[in-house]
């Protein structure tokens, strides 16, 4: 038998198709990738999953920080969360509420792993989106509450002006829901409008470990991710209280195509198709008439087991990105406003003091100059 060819710039695993990047990134993800059950098990251990959600736990959120403590913590660290989420049906084993307190699970582990290391804490937001923007096809369905994109755009550019405002100019939005485009738009629409300097990013969560969600890998799920089947269920049996996912209740679905598959991929892009799911409609079936149960798939396969190596996975890559951001741009500063904006140096020099502090002004004082 010939020798496994590696391509340069590649980490082989022990999956043959599969391949990191032989970047801090992809070494991240090849360390989980390959780590015993027991040392996912202490990484989860590190950040405290599974724990109860912590909106209301004093010192979590920036809403629930008491305001001297939250301006000393900014000036080590002013990197925010915006966990973002939704109210949608995923069947009658689980609760409408799930991909909202899937995020602010995750956002709170790295909180919580940041403090209990010593380092820098990353500040979190409580989640502006309890009632996301849908897809089409989810139109009409039971306990899904549909907010209208532009809204759910415009709640999301106030929320990030404000958050700007108040010193926290590196911004990950981190995403549980099928509204990816509602929040690009959002992203955009911001600096469009008001060239603000600072790092700004949306992190898809469960595409950015997509490789931990393919079947088949080393305790993974058996059947790809869509919806309220194998894979949020397990998410749920690991991260939920005790009760709030009930297994006696699952049904299994498959979707309706109305075309022959293979163009369109699932929810994490496994199978490398032509189209995101999201590009189309009209080939599907919609939901409620193909699946009114609110599940797309099997979530009787569901175990918590599985969904461990992604949350590892996903909570480490996330502690990462901090690490890196505050490298480049340690508390206080930003990237230089003439490389990434239209504005000047001079111009952004008052607005980009601390808050509150001699010579800041308010953002909301600037004059936009985008479309």
């Amino acid at each position: 038998m010939s020798e496994r060819r590696v391509p340069a710039g590649l980490l082989p695993t022990n999956q043959p198709d599969l391949f990191f990047e032989d970047n801090a990134v992809g070494r991240l993800k090849k360390e989980v990738w390959e780590a015993s059950d027991a040392v996912i098990d202490a990484i989860l251990a590190e950040y405290g999953i599974p724990s109860p959600i912590e909106w209301a736990k004093k010192g979590s959120y920036i809403q629930t920080t008491i305001r001297h403590e939250l301006e000393a913590n900014r000036r080590k660290d002013d990197i925010v969360f915006i966990p973002v989420g939704c109210t949608e049906l995923h069947g009658q084993h689980t609760v409408s509420a799930m991909d909202t307190l899937f995020v602010s699970a995750i956002v709170e582990g790295v909180r919580r792993y940041q403090v209990r290391k010593g380092l820098p804490a990353v500040n979190l937001a409580l989640p502006p989106l309890m009632y996301g923007a849908h897809p089409y096809h989810h139109m009409g369905m039971p306990g899904t509450i549909v907010i209208r994109e532009n809204v759910v755009r415009e709640l999301m550019i106030d929320v990030m002006l404000g958050l700007w405002n108040d010193g926290f100019r590196k911004q990950l939005i981190i995403n549980n829901h099928g509204q990816l485009w509602v929040l690009e738009a959002a992203l955009h629409e911001f600096l469009y409008r008001w060239q603000l300097p600072g790092v700004f990013q949306i992190f898809d969560w469960h595409r950015a470990v997509r490789e931990f969600w393919f079947p088949g890998g080393p305790g993974q799920v058996e059947t790809p991710f869509v919806h309220a089947d194998e894979a949020e269920t397990s998410l749920a049996l690991l991260m939920f209280p005790k009760g709030m996912c009930d297994m006696n209740e699952c049904v299994d679905t498959k979707p309706e195509p109305l075309m022959p598959t293979g163009h369109f991929d699932n929810s994490v892009d496994n199978f490398h198709r032509p189209h995101r799911w999201s590009e189309g409609e009209g080939h599907m079936t919609i939901e409620i008439a193909a699946t009114p149960e609110g599940v797309v798939g099997c979530p009787g396969n569901a175990s918590a087991s599985k969904a461990k190596r992604p949350v590892a996975a996903m909570c480490e890559y996330l502690s990462l990105t901090c690490e890196q951001i505050l490298k480049a741009f340690p508390a206080g500063a930003v990237p230089p406003t003439e490389k990434v904006t239209l504005r000047s140096a001079k111009e952004m020099e008052p607005y980009l003091k601390e808050p509150g502090s001699k010579g800041w002004k308010s953002v909301y004082g600037l004059n936009k100059i985008g479309f």
